[in-house]
């Protein structure tokens, strides 16, 4: 199973709390996780966008550094990793995001990679002038599609004179292409209109684990990924989003994760709740619907792992053997001390990742590929 690490390009990680870790995100702290990311044979790692952040007493994600000009400067100082940059359709043109992609593969030969975000929250976009109404709610995955599809013709074949309803190419060129015509595309759908682009347009597909200590939780959504994939007859992998919150014991761990939920910043909550308000008709597996749920929007409702060491090996094995599921994301309460906890404590005692399995050579596996 493939290991990921979702980089904290946004203050304070995935944690709206008061009494999580806080800091502010840097090229230096990236480049230390991702490093040591990199040391202990991680497959890849992937820089979320965030334009306009949350509020709140902590300033949630109020700080952000832009993804490709980091995840460029990560493909200089890495060697082997995978790396992915994400695309805001609605604020970066397809053509501009192609050569952007197509330059970090220069600087990292068929290390490249771009994930696309189709935009749910209207303040983020609308503060540059570039919401274009609710109707996006509705269309902005056929919006994708196009976006995906002049990417793919630029990378592939250098030239693009596509033509559909958000996009119009006349004779527009790349050169240099990436050295293989090709850069892995990943997306985060979880409704089902958000599965079905996956399945027709990406290489992997990102799915939200929920609640704690359930690793087996994501099985229905891996299965209907699965369903829209066979429809397409793409090969396209799962790759489960997961928080670890580990420590010496279960009890140390459970600690922690208590004492941050308790301490939930209210009012930074309160945005994000006001935001996926916005779109009436949102589908309830969507995105901007799981985020949001009452019960743990705290890490923004993803399924988070809490326990020991051990403990903590033992469900990310048991999500390995989960149909469909192709690798795994991680994020962590405080990040360095949880990569190095991840590397030295956790990933030893994982089957999925003993020697036979683990990925050792030049370059990382291809999400989208077995």
């Amino acid at each position: 199973m493939d290991i990921g690490v979702f980089l904290p390009i946004g203050n304070n990680g995935w944690l709206i709390s008061k009494s999580s870790p806080q800091y502010m995100p840097t090229f230096e702290l990236n480049k230390a996780i991702v490093q040591r990311a990199e040391e202990y044979g991680l497959d890849f790692a992937l820089s979320m966008i965030k334009l306009k952040g949350f509020g709140g007493e902590t300033e949630f994600w109020d700080h952000c550094l832009e993804s490709f000009t980091l995840t460029a400067a990560l493909a200089a100082v890495t060697e082997r990793i995978r790396l992915y940059a994400s695309a805001p359709v609605l604020a970066l043109p397809p053509a501009i995001a192609a050569r952007m992609a197509a330059t970090i593969d220069s600087i990292a030969p068929g290390r490249a990679g771009v994930n696309i975000v189709t935009g749910w929250a209207p303040a983020e976009y609308a503060q540059m002038g570039l919401w274009p109404g609710d109707e996006h709610f509705a269309n902005r995955y056929a919006r994708a599609a196009e976006y995906v599809t002049v990417l793919r013709q630029l990378w592939g074949e250098g030239t693009s004179d596509f033509t559909g309803e958000f996009y119009r190419m006349d004779g527009c060129v790349l050169s240099p292409r990436p050295a293989n015509g090709h850069i892995d595309i990943l997306a985060a759908g979880q409704s089902g209109t958000g599965m079905r682009f996956a399945a027709e347009h990406a290489d992997g597909n990102f799915i939200l684990g929920s609640g704690v200590n359930t690793p087996l939780a994501l099985s229905e959504a891996t299965a209907a990924l699965a369903e829209h994939t066979r429809a397409t007859g793409r090969d396209v992998g799962a790759l489960a989003l997961f928080m670890v919150i580990a420590d010496e014991t279960d009890s140390a761990a459970r600690a922690k994760w208590e004492d941050y939920h308790e301490n939930a910043d209210l009012a930074a909550l309160g945005y994000l709740t006001a935001q996926t308000a916005t779109d009436k008709d949102a589908d309830e597996s969507s995105t901007a619907k799981t985020v949001a749920l009452p019960e743990g929007a705290v890490n923004l409702n993803m399924g988070t792992l809490v326990g020991s060491y051990e403990t903590v090996a033992r469900m990310l094995d048991r999500i390995s053997e989960v149909d469909g599921v192709r690798g795994v994301i991680l994020v962590f309460d405080e990040f360095l001390e949880g990569m190095e906890n991840f590397g030295t404590r956790i990933q030893p005692l994982m089957k999925s990742r003993s020697s036979g399995s683990r990925s050792s050579g030049s370059h990382a596996s291809v999400p989208g590929k077995p």
